[in-house]
């Protein structure tokens, strides 16, 4: 790879780290530990489809 373009291709990715977008993105990410997302606290990983699939298993 030329340098010219590693230091063009180095200066975008330091410009997009550096938006305001990939700020709040990054808190977005750091607010919740994978183990939350992949066992929430109702049980269920979406859920209005359980509840719609609890009301009919009653019926």
């Amino acid at each position: 790879m030329p340098i010219e373009l590693a230091v063009l291709l180095v200066g975008i990715a330091a410009r997009q780290a550096a938006s305001p977008t990939a700020c709040v993105q990054t808190r977005l990410a750091l607010a919740a530990p994978a183990e939350a997302l992949l066992a929430p606290a109702h049980g269920a990983f979406h859920r209005a489809s359980a509840a719609t699939l609890r009301r009919w298993k009653e019926e």
